[in-house]
C-alpha cells in the first residue's frame, strides 16, 4: 500500500530513476515487515483478501478523479467569485465504519478534499468534528451525506 503511494506520487515524475522505484519497493517493503504486527492486530488474514483490495483501488480511483476534482473546482469558483461565497464553520459527522483503518481512511479522506478538514475525533459518541468552508446544514445526517457517506461505502467494503 506504502509503496502503491509511493509510485502514485513518483512515476509520472520525469526525474524518477528505475533506482528510485527499486529503492522504494525495498524501504516499502521493510517497512511492511517491521510493522504488520502493529498495523494489522485484528484478523490479519483480512489483509490478503482480493476483493478487499479491489475495494481499496475503486476507493482510491474515486477519490482522486470525481472528488478531489469537484472539491477542488468548488474551492477555485470560491476563491474567484467576487463575494466569496463562503459560511465555514465546524459540523458533527456521525461515522458508521467499525475498523480503526476504516476511521482513520475516512478521516484522512475528508481532510485531503478541499473545503473540509477533520479537526476532531469523537470514539466514544462516533463523530467526527469537520471544519467545512460553507456550512449548508448543522443536521447531522445531511452531514454524513454531504461529507463523508461516500468514503464510508468504500471504506467499510476495504476495512470492515
Amino acid at each position: 500500500m506504502v509503496y502503491a503511494a509511493f509510485l502514485a506520487y513518483s512515476t509520472p515524475s520525469p526525474t524518477t530513476l528505475l533506482m528510485d522505484l527499486v529503492l522504494g519497493g525495498i524501504v516499502a517493503s521493510i517497512a511492511s515487515l517491521m510493522l504488520a504486527d502493529v498495523l494489522i492486530a485484528e484478523r490479519p488474514q483480512k489483509a490478503f483478501n482480493p476483493r478487499r483490495w479491489a475495494w481499496l483501488l475503486a476507493y482510491a480511483a474515486h477519490y482522486f478523479t470525481l472528488v478531489e476534482l469537484r472539491a477542488h473546482l468548488d474551492v477555485v469558483r470560491r476563491i474567484l467569485h467576487p463575494k466569496m461565497p463562503i459560511n465555514p464553520g465546524i459540523v458533527r459527522v456521525p461515522y458508521h465504519v467499525e475498523s480503526d483503518h476504516g476511521i482513520v481512511a475516512v478521516a484522512n479522506s475528508v481532510t485531503n478534499t478541499p473545503g473540509t478538514v477533520v479537526v476532531d475525533l469523537d470514539t466514544q459518541a462516533r463523530r467526527y468534528y469537520v471544519h467545512w468552508i460553507d456550512v449548508a446544514s448543522t443536521d447531522e445526517r445531511e452531514c454524513f451525506e454531504r461529507i463523508t457517506k461516500g468514503f464510508e461505502r468504500y471504506a467499510r467494503k476495504a476495512f470492515d
